[in-house]
């Protein structure tokens, strides 16, 4: 006798999860970007890196009003520690104490390419994100485009 399984959707408290992961990766690049921001003495850097951090601040914001809705409350600014994907960015830490330019930038992509890789799991899993879907692609797509700009800076010191 066959078992056939059945697909189901994610609990409400369960959706509430994933996206307060995303929103602590989120907090946590917002704090990265402040802090290379502080570390730099390059008023260009110093202004990208502002920039990027401005935007993780409207992301925080974006997921907050999407966990609200599902009947979750989110009030961490902060970022957080759940498991080896966010302490990427705490290694941007050490390059701030060099306070040189290309020690900071490198530092930067590993924490990038986390937070893209929890938006794309959550964007597969569309039944259970579907509400926000657009929300999600739209930030993934905002943070590889900060990846990007960083990689072409990395490139350029080198």
């Amino acid at each position: 006798m066959e078992t056939i399984k059945s697909s189901s959707l994610k609990s409400k408290e369960e959706v509430i999860a994933d996206l307060e992961q995303v929103l602590t990766l989120i907090n946590d690049g917002k704090e990265g970007y402040q802090s290379a921001a502080e570390a730099t003495d390059n008023p260009e850097l110093k202004a990208l890196f502002a920039k990027f951090s401005g935007e993780r601040i409207v992301y925080a914001a974006d997921l907050k009003e999407h966990i609200a809705a599902h009947g979750g409350t989110a009030d961490n600014d902060n970022g957080g520690l759940l498991g080896g994907l966010h302490r990427t960015w705490i290694n941007i830490k050490e390059a701030l104490s060099s306070k040189e330019d290309k020690a900071i930038l490198t530092a930067i992509p590993e924490g990038e390419r986390a937070a893209i890789a929890k938006y794309n799991e959550l964007i597969a899993d569309y039944a259970d994100h579907a509400d926000h879907l657009k929300l999600l692609e739209e930030q993934r797509d905002g943070i590889q485009a900060a990846l990007s700009e960083i990689e072409k800076r990395i490139a350029s010191a080198a």
